[in-house]
């Protein structure tokens, strides 16, 4: 077994608190890649800020779970050797979906794990939750749970229809699961095509579609239930139209294309809201500056002549989502 405090990586048990506290959320960027890696280290490192860094099951089958785990054990040596003395970085299992998966991260140095039994009967839910919770707590490991569906596809996250979270339950949940976190639904979605057009409105002057509002009041009310009790949001990308705009230029096709408002992510994250999941901003800009760079230079061949640009962009959006709406710029230590 490998323990996660042995590769210099953190639980969010404290990070948490002091985001519920503080009224801002902790980034939580799914990564695959080295580059991906590179830019969330470099992006962290120079806003001050904690970060959670993702692996889906997806990711870990695509690059290897070793080899996503030393590259979390390189991005603290790495944090460090930018400046960083104490860097607090998570190493997250995003949508573990058995018992099994979380039990094996949590044997190989993950130290947080989200068990994501949303799909199960409530009873089912529960039972599954609280045995993950027994075990990553033997090992000081926190456990991320869902109440509620988010619709959208994501790597293997696949739902047809979002159900809200019922705040009815979210006492009873988390007081016989004992999970640290609890990530609900109120209207955010997986992928890069969040909304129906049919749900949306379009902007008469752009021709874009606007989303519909994110539901406060159902996160109000579950706040209410769980006072302090830290909430997570997923599929939160804001979809930047810029890098969608990218893409199509250079020969993409992604047609209607659209995520949260940040201004609604703004919102939600001065709340009980403390963890805040982007995985497909990542990947539409590191794709934007891919695109334009082969299209601009169609005689370079090098992966490190695109990679570079890809790994700068998507640093970019990582600072701008840290400081301009999370607002966990300068909250390290």
């Amino acid at each position: 077994m490998v323990n996660y405090k042995e590769l210099g990586l953190v639980n969010t048990r404290e990070m948490f608190k002091k985001a519920v506290a503080g009224g801002y959320a902790i980034p939580a960027f799914n990564f695959n890649t080295m580059e991906q890696m590179q830019a969330i280290v470099q992006a962290a490192v120079e806003t001050k800020s904690p970060v959670i860094m993702q692996v889906s099951k997806g990711a870990r089958n695509y690059a290897n779970g070793t080899i996503l785990r030393n590259l979390a054990k390189g991005a603290v040596e790495y944090a460090k050797e930018l400046g960083c003395e104490k860097p607090e970085i998570v190493l997250h299992l995003d949508h573990g979906d058995s018992f099994e998966l979380c039990k094996d991260c949590i044997d190989n140095g993950f130290s947080s794990v989200m068990i994501d039994g949303s799909s199960l009967p409530y009873e089912d839910n529960i039972a599954l939750t609280k045995k993950v919770v027994e075990y990553a707590h033997q090992f000081d490991v926190t456990v991320e749970a869902e109440l509620g569906v988010l619709a959208g596809v994501e790597d293997e996250v696949v739902a047809e229809e979002s159900h809200y979270t019922k705040p009815e339950e979210v006492i009873d949940f988390a007081t016989r699961t004992g999970c640290d976190s609890l990530a609900i639904s109120i209207g955010t979605s997986h992928g890069a095509y969040k909304f129906k057009p049919e749900q949306c409105t379009r902007d008469p002057k752009t021709g874009k579609l606007v989303p519909p509002p994110l539901a406060f009041d159902v996160l109000h009310e579950i706040e209410n239930k769980l006072p302090g009790f830290p909430i997570v949001l997923h599929g939160s990308s804001s979809v930047p139209q810029d890098e969608v705009d990218t893409i199509n230029k250079y020969g993409g096709n992604l047609p209607d294309a659209v995520g949260i408002p940040e201004e609604q992510l703004r919102e939600a994250s001065k709340s009980a809201v403390c963890k805040i999941n982007i995985d497909s901003d990542s990947r539409l800009a590191m794709t934007a500056a891919i695109r334009k760079y082969l299209a601009e230079h169609p005689d370079h061949f090098d992966p490190r002549q695109y990679l570079k640009p890809a790994r700068e962009n998507m640093k970019k959006m990582y600072i701008h989502k840290i400081v301009n709406v999370l607002g966990s710029d300068g909250k390290l230590g």
